[in-house]
């Protein structure tokens, strides 16, 4: 099994940067391919970003392209996700996820984190 813990979310103005962590436990977290999400209020879940396992490749949703990178360490059991330029819009719970990329798709598997809010004023 494998557990996500995500941190590094808050308050930021508009323009600013955060970055994400999601820490995971469990001896199989370099088999995953990891994914980041956000739920807005009222709105449905979104892709955001993933990274492969090997982290040879990477994938984002076209509204964050070129304003956040993901990357991860497998040694510590950490992915990131670097957030520049944010947008009131970025506004949102984010949530990392273990999963399978195939065909340039990522499908989460049951191992979400709890969420960490990022909230972006103008």
């Amino acid at each position: 099994q494998v557990q996500l813990v995500e941190s590094g979310g808050g308050l930021v103005q508009a323009g600013g940067s955060l970055r994400l962590s999601c820490a995971a436990s469990g001896r199989t977290f370099s088999s995953y391919a990891m994914g980041w999400f956000r739920q807005a209020p009222g709105k449905e879940r979104e892709f955001v970003a993933v990274m492969t396992w090997s982290g040879g490749s990477t994938s984002y949703a076209n509204s964050v392209k070129g304003r956040f990178t993901i990357s991860r360490d497998n040694a510590k059991n950490t992915v990131y996700l670097q957030m520049n330029s944010l947008k009131p819009e970025d506004t949102a719970v984010y949530y990392c996820a273990a999963g399978t990329y195939y065909q340039g798709s990522f499908i989460p598997s049951n191992y979400w984190g709890q969420g960490t809010q990022v909230t972006v004023s103008s």
